[in-house]
C-alpha cells in the first residue's frame, strides 16, 4: 500500500471507512463534494479543521485505490 499519512482507519471512527486524520470526515465525502463541483478551497471553508494537504490526499488515496488489483488466494 502507498503511504498516506493523514489517511486513518479505526473501527470506532465512521465504521473503519478511511478517514482523514481520525476526524469524521471520510474519504467518500471529499471525493463526493469535488465530484459535486466544489472546490478545493469550498471544501475547506466548509471544513475549517481540514487543511489543503488533507483534500489532496483523500483525492490521491481514492485515485489509488481504484486502481488496486484484488487477486483470490490461491490454496494448495
Amino acid at each position: 500500500m502507498k503511504n498516506f499519512t493523514r489517511i486513518t482507519f479505526d473501527p470506532e471512527v465512521m465504521g473503519g471507512k478511511p478517514c482523514i486524520r481520525g476526524l469524521r470526515i471520510t474519504v467518500g465525502t471529499i471525493v463526493g463534494l469535488v465530484a459535486a463541483g466544489h472546490s478545493g478551497a469550498d471544501i475547506l471553508r466548509a471544513y475549517p479543521y481540514l487543511e489543503e494537504e488533507d483534500v489532496r490526499e483523500a483525492l490521491s488515496y481514492a485515485a489509488w485505490r481504484v486502481e488496486e488489483i484484488e487477486l483470490p488466494l490461491v490454496g494448495g
